[in-house]
């Protein structure tokens, strides 16, 4: 053959039989081929038949979802390009016009924008309750519901809601349910064993772990809620790319030894802005006094690694605190190794208008930071000279030098 021919036709043989790669291969191709006109007809049916197009299925995206449904203890799994794919596709592949949700009231921003959109535009109804009371979620539940919508830790005030009650309640009333479990990961609580019904994740936070994937996962309880998932996926187009599975997958092998050193960063970090005069209010669920505390210590095996303060001097001392950090970024996501500054209002909670962001909880100056597995000393001077406005002990301003 031409030598244009033999450069198409790359090498493609499988592993030697008796042998077998240790990392899951990249499989990084959009289409695979048949020798059969009737096999490529049949595959065309359903998600777990042979490979046909990437949008419908791929080996490494498949790993990833076999490996996130063990991890949850689920039945089954689908990987999504992005976390909002992901909570998008549930959501639009579930629910009808007329329908109603009971959703948490402190929502991840994105979350928050697509159920008002569901209810502009295709008359969905969308009742909001607080996630502390099981008897006001069964009013709200009255009549009919459809969907519920929690968060096992929420974003960015930290309020875990009272899972087992709610998730029997839904499971008792016929309603289904899904809880974004982004923030605490299967290593710190696996709602399927509550009752979910589905678990999302933003697989971008923890799972990958490392800021450079983008990714979400749908993980269910019933093998028939994938079926009816799945066609969504195909028809939104946002699947999973098979680059970003294998990096989730990279990362998930160090999520429990990442997650430890997250929690028990925040926990530290938290403790001690407690402490500060210039801090009027810390958020964490495993910092005793926080309202979710008791919560936190039934459903949680640790507390995240995500905090929130909001200090005297309001939205200007914020500002000021989160444009000082040096060691910590002033990025927008969250879960990464580093730890990271935002300002929840302006971004990822800025579809709330002033009434909902006070009913979540979230104040003007409210600073979020995203601990990462730093050394928790280094942190803390970090926080320090930042609250401090100055140079602080150490060498502050040649450290800035050394981290850009």
């Amino acid at each position: 053959m031409d030598i244009r021919t033999r450069a198409v036709h790359v090498v493609n043989e499988p592993p030697e039989e008796g042998s077998r790669p240790l990392s899951v291969p990249l499989v990084q191709s959009s289409a695979f081929a048949f020798t059969s006109a009737d096999a490529l007809a049949e595959a065309m049916a359903g998600p777990d038949g042979p490979y046909v197009y990437g949008r419908r299925g791929n080996p490494t995206v498949r790993a990833l979802e076999q490996t996130l449904a063990g991890l949850e203890g689920g039945a089954s799994a689908l990987a999504f390009a992005s976390g909002m794919g992901a909570i998008s596709g549930v959501l639009l592949a579930l629910l009808r016009p007329g329908d109603r949700v009971v959703a948490q009231r402190c929502l991840y921003g994105g979350t928050y924008a697509v159920l008002s959109d569901l209810a502009e535009r295709y008359g969905i109804e969308v009742v909001f309750v607080s996630g502390d009371d099981v008897a006001e979620f069964e009013e709200a539940a009255a009549g009919g519901a459809r969907l519920l919508v929690l968060e096992t830790i929420a974003n960015p005030t930290g309020q875990v809601p009272e899972l087992p009650g709610l998730l029997t309640a839904a499971r008792r009333l016929g309603v289904t349910s899904l809880v974004d479990n982004s923030l605490a990961s299967p290593v710190l609580c696996r709602p399927l064993e509550l009752g979910a019904d589905i678990v999302v994740h933003s697989t971008t936070k923890y799972l990958s772990g490392h800021s450079d994937v983008l990714g979400g996962a749908a993980v269910f309880a019933d093998e028939g809620l994938r079926r009816a998932v799945w066609p969504r996926t195909v028809e939104l187009g946002a699947c999973a790319d098979p680059f970003a599975a294998w990096l989730t997958l990279r990362g998930l092998q160090t999520l429990p030894l990442r997650m430890r050193e997250h929690c028990a960063n925040a926990a530290a970090l938290a403790e001690r802005l407690a402490a500060r005069p210039d801090v009027t209010a810390v958020h964490h669920p495993w910092l005793a006094g926080h309202p979710s505390y008791d919560t936190a210590r039934k459903v949680l095996s640790g507390g995240g690694g995500l905090l929130s303060f909001e200090l005297a001097g309001g939205r200007e001392a914020g500002r000021a605190f989160i444009e000082r950090v040096r060691i910590a970024r002033l990025a927008l996501s969250l879960g990464g190794v580093e730890t990271l500054v935002t300002h929840p209002a302006s971004t990822s909670h800025r579809e709330f208008d002033a009434e909902a962001l006070k009913a979540a909880g979230i104040g003007a100056g409210l600073v979020r930071m995203s601990v990462g597995i730093e050394d928790v000393e280094d942190l803390w001077g970090d926080v320090e000279q930042a609250l401090g406005g100055g140079e602080g002990p150490g060498g502050w301003g040649h450290m800035s030098l050394l981290l850009g």
